[in-house]
């Protein structure tokens, strides 16, 4: 190997021993220079034209040597450059007050549901729960909905499983209403009383909140699906006056002390007889305004005596038991409760929407 190559590797050893940077860039920019394909050391391959088949072991071996020996060195000061950065990151003020963090806000229909269930349960109501599949029976059937009702067109209800022509009991559908639950409630308290009556529950007192769906064009003032929390009362001697007294003290709790409620007679297959119940008009008091468009009341819920019908399709003997029954959606209260006037804002999950709402 001749001087001149041996004068070369000598050089560029000299310079990998006292390779320094102060940046990771400065490190980067030895490594282009001495290891890229046209590197200082990349280039000393190209000596290797003029050498015999001897020289060539030995010159290869030697600037391999080199090779390894900058890598060696670009590699060490590479990490030292990634530590130096994490002990600066660590070099914080820890005295220092800290950063707020962003909390995120309760959904409006969430604490609207929670202080429903909360009202009725202090008195003496309990949540039941039940799926949102339901089959024809219970959804329907059970609640005297008779088979040619409009509810069971397929304009109003979503069908996952129907059979040709009128509705079977078997068909299954997204519930339309969580009556279903209660249906389901009654059913099981049949059999306890049958069973086993000096153990089964004297009465069934019920709320079930949940998603309900029907097949109808979104808009400002209708979803496709929406939240409703019914509720159910059966005892012996269970009376219209009981129902009326139990949904006075809810829109108090709900609305305010000075709440008024009125009852409007009104048609649903399972009650009877049946009621639209409205709150005076918290704006106005009850003198007339945009808001309850000059009449003083503001609409909010459904109710009445649980029809006698529905009563024994559940396996209940309407001669010995009475019951009163209740609905209300949610996305309603909320209405009324955060003047939200588009009910889309509900689901679109807007954080600038949510943000609005009691924090978590």
């Amino acid at each position: 190997m001749s001087e001149l190559l041996k004068d070369k590797i000598e050089r560029l050893r000299v310079e990998a021993q006292n390779l320094h940077a102060n940046t990771a860039e400065e490190v980067e920019a030895l490594r282009q220079k001495y290891l890229s394909k046209k590197g200082d050391v990349s280039l000393l391959f190209d000596d290797f034209k003029a050498l015999t088949k001897e020289q060539k072991a030995q010159w290869g071996a030697s600037v391999n040597q080199l090779k390894q020996q900058f890598e060696s060195q670009i590699k060490q000061m590479r990490e030292q450059m990634e530590s130096k950065v994490q002990t600066v990151a660590y070099k914080e003020d820890l005295t220092r007050t800290p950063d707020s963090i962003g909390l995120g806000a309760r959904h409006p229909l969430s604490l609207v549901r929670e202080q429903i269930i909360t009202i009725f349960s202090r008195i003496g109501f309990t949540v039941a729960d039940g799926p949102e599949v339901e089959d024809d029976k219970h959804v329907f059937g059970m609640l005297n909905f008779a088979p040619e009702h409009p509810a069971r067109d397929m304009q109003d209800t979503f069908f996952v499983e129907k059979q040709e022509g009128v509705q079977k009991p078997t068909d299954i559908l997204l519930r339309t209403h969580t009556s279903s639950v209660q249906t389901r409630a009654l059913t099981d308290w049949a059999k306890a009383l049958n069973n086993d009556p000096a153990n089964a529950p004297q009465s069934l007192r019920i709320l079930c909140p949940g998603r309900v769906f029907r097949n109808e064009a979104i808009s400002a003032r209708a979803h496709c699906f929406f939240h409703q929390v019914e509720g159910l009362y059966v005892d012996k001697n269970v009376s219209f006056a009981d129902l009326r007294q139990a949904l006075l003290y809810f829109a108090k709790e709900m609305f305010g002390p000075d709440t008024q409620i009125r009852l409007r007679p009104s048609y649903f297959p399972f009650t009877e007889p049946s009621a639209e119940m409205d709150i005076s008009c918290d704006l106005c008091g009850g003198k007339g305004c945009a808001f309850c468009k000059g009449t003083g009341w503001v609409e909010i819920l459904g109710c009445g005596m649980v029809d006698p019908n529905v009563l024994e399709s559940c396996g209940i003997d309407s001669k010995v038991y009475s019951g009163y029954a209740f609905g209300m959606g949610v996305e309603r209260i909320a209405n009324l409760k955060y003047r939200v006037k588009d009910l889309r804002l509900f689901s679109e999950n807007d954080v600038r929407f949510l943000e609005q709402f009691e924090s978590c």
